[in-house]
């Protein structure tokens, strides 16, 4: 039987028999609208229900020293009643429309009708409504003003409501989807240290507990209850309980691909043991032996729990992990940062393009993530972020940055490798005489090379539309960074702010090309080269100026030109034959008086300049 059904059954019991039975109660209300007053109170008390619990109205009875009056719904209010879902305003006094909340049913009571207004709460976002300028709440059979400090906490609240999607009520949804066994799973890890809950016998005992955790709302489980520790989760939450992994591998086989489907905390570990079973592990005999992975266990713990900590569970899509096997693991969430994280902007004169992401430690799903805390699956103070960087900083991967695939779609990629590598190395060895100068004749200590390493590569991913971390003083060799300004070999972009600085390297630093001087000593000739002894010839004239050796040989100049386009070393003959290739055009390139070589009598060692007394109009240009 429906609840307005029970009420009108009693109403009509109590008026036949001439007896009392309470109907009103906190969510119960009667009005007869036979008085001016009773608009005023039957809108107090609509508004208290719309900002407390759900209510019903029923217009056209009264009570009156215990014994209930019939005076009927008088039709010529039906244009007022209509008026109500428009009287309420929200705090900034704006009206709103709530249609969807308010709802009307003419019933017949004995000989008369009655009107029965049904009222929907409105979400704990939405909260509080007012009528003329006051807000109410519902307290037993009571309508009351809401205080102002009820409404300052109600507003912290919805701003955290806002954006943590995590609080969402489950469609279709009902407490007994909740497993008593998973929460008292988490109750263990929650009284490890003191016992600070009881544990659960049963759903029952545990509502008031699922409530103060907001593991339901409304006795209906929220996402945050699902995710720790519902049942059927694909059925009432989707995908947002997915982890979708995948090995890049030329081998297709079974042990390849695996759908994880499971509650956050076993999700998280079962995603990270597919990672570590997937990646290479060695032997690090400088640690006595122990095991040293491609990437450091706890920073893979990371980048997986930090995505499910962090994506946007409005969106049903899953977590996906690609690994590629040797070069990186790709992690991609649903969801993006929040526009003040993101800095982009281009200097078209110097040809800077940044792409920086702000760390700001202010989590997506704060009531998931203290849940997190509790298991050790995130980091205090969300410095994830910076802890990821750190990894970078500590020469354990390369830079790490993250790409959009669409507006609310974005990956993290961790590459393998070190921050300061070959690549890096043979570029500050090409400027190192240039460098030497700046620091007054000191070289580079090594924290200092690690944040030039990733000032350069930062940007050069930039360039292509890559977001890089910005770095912050949570990060690690940050005294290194102050050095570095000091000698100019870093500096601050203009257009950054003081509280989150970007760090670009020395212009110079960026230079590889040098067309124009060496047009300048070639004339018409070097435009007729083809790009492949032009590069030479930029890389070469590189190395002349800013370099402390000065001279290059044709290794040096192939290694530093294999690095730049390759980062590493994969194939072994395609780098031989590389070198092979670029002797070749050495020789070309002396044979037409280009380049001098130093020391011509050592066919093994020769070393080259280049030839900037070239004068020769009888010289016949090169071709390929």
């Amino acid at each position: 039987m429906k609840k307005i059904d029970e009420i009108l059954n009693k109403l009509e019991d109590c008026l036949l028999n001439n007896k009392y039975e309470s109907i009103e109660t906190e969510m119960i209300e009667l009005k007869s609208l036979s008085d001016g007053t009773d608009w005023k109170q039957l809108y107090h008390s609509i508004c208290a229900f719309l900002n407390t619990n759900d209510g019903i109205a029923v217009v056209g009875v009264k009570e009156k020293n215990k014994t209930y009056i019939l005076t009927g719904y008088d039709e010529n209010n039906e244009n007022k009643l209509k008026l109500i879902p428009k009287l309420f305003r929200n705090e900034n006094s704006v009206e709103l429309d709530l249609s969807n909340n308010i709802r009307f049913e003419i019933r017949n009571l004995l000989d008369k009708k009655v009107c029965v207004i049904y009222i929907d709460k409105v979400d704990e976002d939405e909260k509080f409504v007012f009528y003329n300028q006051s807000a109410f709440k519902r307290t037993l059979t009571g309508d009351h003003i809401v205080k102002n400090e009820e409404i300052v906490t109600q507003n912290e609240l919805k701003e955290e409501l806002r954006n943590a999607r995590e609080l969402d009520l489950v469609p279709n949804g009902s407490i007994s989807e909740l497993n008593v066994d998973k929460l008292n799973e988490y109750l263990v890890v929650l009284n490890r240290e003191d016992r600070i809950e009881t544990y659960k016998q049963d759903l029952i005992s545990a509502t008031s507990f699922l409530n103060r955790k907001q593991f339901i709302r409304n006795n209906k489980p929220t996402l945050l209850g699902m995710l720790v520790c519902g049942d059927n989760l694909f059925d009432f939450i989707g995908e947002r309980a997915d982890v979708d992994c995948y090995v890049d591998s030329s081998v297709d086989v079974a042990e390849n691909k695996k759908r994880l489907r499971d509650n956050i905390i076993q999700l998280m570990d079962n995603a990270v043991g597919f990672v570590y079973k997937n990646i290479q592990v060695g032997v690090s005999y400088e640690k006595g032996g122990s095991k040293l992975p491609e990437y450091p266990e706890k920073l893979i713990r990371e980048i997986i729990n930090n995505s499910l900590a962090h994506r946007d569970y409005s969106i049903n899509r899953f977590v996906s992990v690609d690994i590629k096997p040797n070069t990186n693991i790709t992690v991609s969430n649903p969801g993006s940062f929040r526009s003040e994280q993101k800095v982009y902007f281009d200097d078209k004169p110097e040809k800077i393009r940044v792409r920086r992401i702000i760390p700001i430690p202010k989590p997506r799903n704060p009531k998931l993530a203290d849940i997190l805390k509790l298991f050790d699956k995130y980091e205090a103070k969300s410095k994830g972020m910076s802890a990821l960087i750190n990894s970078c900083l500590d020469n354990e991967i390369d830079v790490p940055y993250y790409f959009f695939n669409s507006e609310n779609d974005i990956s993290l990629v961790v590459p393998k490798g070190k921050v300061f590598d070959d690549e890096v190395k043979l570029w500050l060895d090409s400027f190192s005489g240039y460098i030497y100068k700046k620091l007054n004749r000191r070289e580079l200590t090594e924290e200092e090379k690690i944040i030039l390493a990733f000032t350069y590569k930062s940007e050069r991913l930039n360039r292509l539309e890559r977001y890089t971390i910005m770095l912050t003083k949570d990060n690690n060799h940050f005294s290194a960074i102050a050095d570095l300004l000091d000698s100019g070999l870093i500096f601050k972009h203009p257009s950054s702010q003081p509280i989150h600085p970007i760090y670009l390297v020395d212009r110079t630093l960026s230079k590889t090309e040098f067309s124009s001087q060496l047009f300048d000593i070639f004339g018409s000739h070097y435009d007729f080269l083809s790009n492949d002894y032009k590069e030479i010839l930029n890389t070469i004239y590189l190395h002349n100026k800013f370099s402390q050796s000065k001279t290059v040989t044709a290794y040096s100049i192939s290694a530093y030109l294999y690095y730049q386009k390759n980062s590493i070393v994969k194939d072994e003959r395609d780098y031989q034959n590389y070198k092979r290739k670029i002797r070749t055009i050495f020789n070309k390139l002396e044979e037409k008086g280009f380049l001098k070589n130093l020391k011509k009598d050592n066919q093994y060692k020769p070393e080259y300049l280049i030839n900037e007394d070239f004068d020769s109009p009888q010289n016949s240009f090169l071709y390929e």
